[in-house]
């Protein structure tokens, strides 16, 4: 009868693991829509953040740790809910997925309001910063706690067997290649076709419909999975691993798996700090190359835990963890060679198509090619780390939760010191050294115990060897080409023809400078040209300053957006009235290194008494400062590059508009190069959209359209032209005559003669013109996909076709009106 009855419970066991295994995929399923909606999550928040703390490198720091710190904390403090360990494990992952649903929804609402909780409370600099950090914990926290709480909530419900265990490794790979997905929908989808409310509904659906798959397997399965014939199997298997290894694997010290991990996770937030950095060089620095990198980096994470969960059920997992470290030695090593050797030289012309999609491919082909090697062995750390740390009695819970918030924790450190320290520290190159050293001592603080455990003086001999590799391997790091930090993805088309004159690698961006065969000086910011001595360039720069200059009756106090070559702050520097030069910059390598190679061409602002240099965002300067100016205008950003759309809004030029004085004037650079007809219609539209009476003014290079500046003003302008004209030829006005003829402009015809329109006329081309909003930020995806255009001349002629002669704008005498008009009907040189 007893046997009888064994049987029976044996049966009942076994046909409770089947039962579990069947649900299991489910489950599997859920947690991967969990992933997705937690990164689509992350990069609406980012953007939001962007808006709120600004988009410097300290910035988003912060915005990182405090991201990656409430995963940690509530990987960590989950297990010891007492409410947690009560209720069935998926239920309560079921009420964590409502949660963070809610705190999605919270998010999208509260986050626009703490702008006026900022102006309030704090202005710009360090104190700013500080701030900042603390509006991250106040509005990150309680949804990253929540989604930190998530692994380990789930795990609960699985056993820590050796099966169990893998299982828990899969459950971390399919929500890694959850967030693939939810990576790629928001950053190609959800954000470019609508907005980020409309992706946070997404995401705060796919929540529920995870909170509603949970409920539905509360009542089919037990609350731990049943797998009793699987211990008997971990047993033999153990008691065989210990009689051919003479050495109990629980045994040791467990200490050295968590510091193995916690240095795995800081090796791959800094590789993916540094390897974003320099593939956005070589890609363009798009929202679209941001998420190619992410999803390829993830890709392989998820790649690898499937590995790893598959590999921690057949072999010692202590060992295979350390094995994993020194292969990722390798494969960091691989994807530094690469970028510094191979990728960048691919015989690949930007302009090959001007279809974004066939430049994506290109673009996804070369970013798995340099970086998935290392990402797989990152990827299969994780349950590795699992399974060596996985006595048989403990919580799987607890298990999950501290090796994961040991991960986190790593990957907290790892993302500060480099984006903050070593990059601009040391650079990339001794930064990509530092995480091949990193991984090895992941590699030796494993393998070193078991190797002494083992008394195994091969395995000891192996691993000093090892390590000498390691060493070798980080020696023969290769510092990144000057021309890629120049020429960026045009390295193979530009780079033949200048040369390179200097490189440096600061907080926030890559700078050059460079010399082009003609003689003339160019000066690069992340792999493209943002300013140079060209003719066509400098009279660009110079008329950002000079028109409004000249058309306010008086201008003392003046802000500047970015510092670039100088030129445009520079050109306030002759006019006898200003008596205030502000500029906001965020890279603070730019303004020392501008100075000593564009020094004559911008009259040396940097150190002129009247000017003072803002290190910080300028979209929060102009939040925070209570100072008002008569100028405000721009040294020319892309708007292509991630971050630059938040100069673009509807919103930042309100802003700009509050803090001009009366009558003061505001001017804005649009590119029609690396551009297309829709970006520039967003951006016009949007400006006009503010100031109603702005106007636009060309810029040709040999004879054809390259770029336009907007001039705005809050009340309808006029511009007198015998006033001008009377104002040049005064004697304190011989330095601005000087600039202005520097640049081909002799008089003042020529200086008005670049007028391009108005609102009122140029109202038929804008008609359906996206405004770009802070909601949904659109001039960065409409940017990004005209990157290889080359459509300026038809752009520009569409814009000439609608210019007619302002007889509401210019006023004067008649012989000088009729001269105007009759240089406005000529084409414009």
């Amino acid at each position: 009868m007893a046997t009888v009855g064994n049987d029976r419970r044996a049966n009942a066991h076994a046909a409770n693991s089947a039962s579990d295994s069947r649900y299991f995929p489910l489950l599997l399923l859920l947690f991967a829509g969990s992933g997705c909606a937690g990164l689509i999550y992350e990069i609406v928040w980012y953007q939001l953040l962007q808006l709120v703390i600004g988009s410097t490198a300290i910035s988003l720091g912060v915005l990182l740790a405090t991201f990656m710190g409430g995963l940690c904390l509530g990987s960590l403090a989950l297990p010891h809910i007492r409410f947690a360990r009560e209720q069935h494990p998926l239920r309560v992952y079921s009420l964590i997925e409502l949660a963070i649903g809610a705190c999605g929804l919270l998010v999208l609402v509260l986050m626009p309001l703490v702008d006026y909780v900022y102006v309030a409370a704090v202005g710009h600099g360090m104190p700013a910063i500080l701030f900042r950090a603390l509006i991250c914990g106040i509005c990150l926290m309680p949804p990253t706690f929540l989604m930190g709480a998530s692994l380990p909530a789930i795990s609960r419900w699985i056993q820590t067997t050796r099966r169990g265990i893998s299982w828990m490794g899969l459950l971390y790979g399919g929500n890694t290649v959850g967030a693939v997905f939810g990576c790629l929908l928001a950053g190609f989808y959800l954000l470019r076709v609508f907005n980020m409310a409309a992706a946070t509904f997404v995401a705060v659906a796919i929540n529920g419909i995870a909170a509603l798959g949970s409920v539905f397997l509360v009542s089919r399965t037990p609350e731990q999975s049943s797998l009793p014939d699987e211990r008997a199997a971990d047993a033999v298997s153990s008691q065989s691993q210990e009689t051919s290894e003479n050495v109990n694997e629980a045994s040791l010290a467990v200490w050295p798996v968590y510091v193995a991990i916690a240095l795995s996770g800081a090796s791959a937030l800094g590789a993916e700090v540094v390897w974003t950095r320099l593939l956005s060089l070589l890609l363009g620095a798009t929202v679209y190359t941001f998420s190619i990198i992410l999803a390829v980096f993830l890709v392989g994470l998820a790649a690898g835990s499937g590995a790893g969960s598959w590999l921690v059920r057949r072999v010692n997992a202590r060992a295979a963890l350390g094995y994993c470290q020194l292969l990722l030695v390798a494969g960091i090593a691989w994807t530094a060679l690469m970028l510094a050797k191979s990728i960048p030289f691919w015989p690949i012309s930007p302009l090959l198509s001007t279809s974004p999609w066939y430049t994506f491919q290109i673009d996804l082909a070369r970013t798995i090619w340099g970086i998935l090697p290392a990402t797989l062995f990152w990827g299969a750390s994780f349950p590795l780390a699992l399974g060596a740390a996985a006595p048989r009695e403990r919580d799987s819970a607890e298990l999950v939760g501290s090796i994961y918030a040991a991960n986190t924790a790593g990957a907290i450190l790892g993302a500060l010191a480099f984006s903050m320290i070593l990059i601009p520290w040391v650079g990339t190159q001794q930064a990509e050294r530092v995480l091949i050293v990193i991984a090895a001592l992941a590699a030796l603080v494993v393998l070193a115990p078991l190797a002494w455990a083992l008394r195994a003086i091969d395995g000891a001999v192996s691993l000093v060897a090892a390590m000498v590799l390691a060493a070798f391997l980080a020696w023969g790091v290769s510092p990144i080409p000057p021309d890629l930090i120049a020429w960026g993805r045009r390295i193979m088309t530009s780079s033949s023809s200048a040369h390179v004159l200097y490189t440096g690698e600061g907080m926030n961006s890559s700078i050059a400078i460079s010399q082009w065969s003609d003689g003339a000086t160019q000066f690069h910011v992340s792999g493209k040209v943002e300013a140079s001595t060209e003719p066509y360039d400098m009279r660009l720069q110079r008329m950002l300053g000079h028109m409004p200059a000249l058309l306010h009756p008086d201008p003392e106090k003046v802000l500047v957006v970015g510092f670039g070559a100088g030129v445009t702050a520079g050109t306030f520097v002759v006019h006898p009235e200003v008596q205030r030069i502000v500029i906001c910059e965020m890279e603070k390598l730019i303004p020392p290194v501008a100075t000593r190679y564009f020094g004559n061409e911008n009259y040396n602002v940097m150190n002129d008494p009247r000017t003072q240099i803002v290190y910080d965002d300028a979209r929060h300067f102009v939040l925070t400062t209570p100072e008002k100016f008569d100028i405000i205008t721009s040294d020319p950003i892309h708007p292509w590059v991630k971050g630059s759309a938040t100069l673009y809004s509807k919103e930042y030029f309100e802003l700009v508009k509050k803090h001009l004085n009366p009558g003061g004037i505001v001017t804005q650079w649009v590119p029609l190069y690396e551009s297309d007809e829709d970006t520039v219609k967003s951006e016009i539209a949007t400006f006009f959209s503010v100031f109603p009476n702005g106007t636009v003014w060309a810029n040709t290079a040999d004879g054809k359209g390259y770029d336009v500046f907007m001039l705005g003003q809050a009340e309808p302008m006029t511009i007198n032209l015998d006033a001008l004209d009377q104002r040049l030829n005064r004697a304190d006005y011989q330095r601005v005559v000087q600039s202005l003829r520097g640049v081909g402009v002799n008089s003042t015809i020529d200086l008005l003669s670049i007028y391009a329109g108005q609102q009122q006329d140029l109202q038929p081309w804008l008609v359906g013109a996206q405004i770009n909003r802070d909601s949904n930020l659109r001039l960065q995806y409409l940017a990004g996909m005209a990157l290889n255009y080359s459509d300026e001349e038809n752009i520009f002629n569409h814009i000439m076709y609608y210019r007619k002669f302002p007889a509401n704008l210019f006023v004067g005498s008649d012989a000088r009106i009729e001269v105007l008009h009759a240089r406005m009907r000529a084409p414009l040189q």
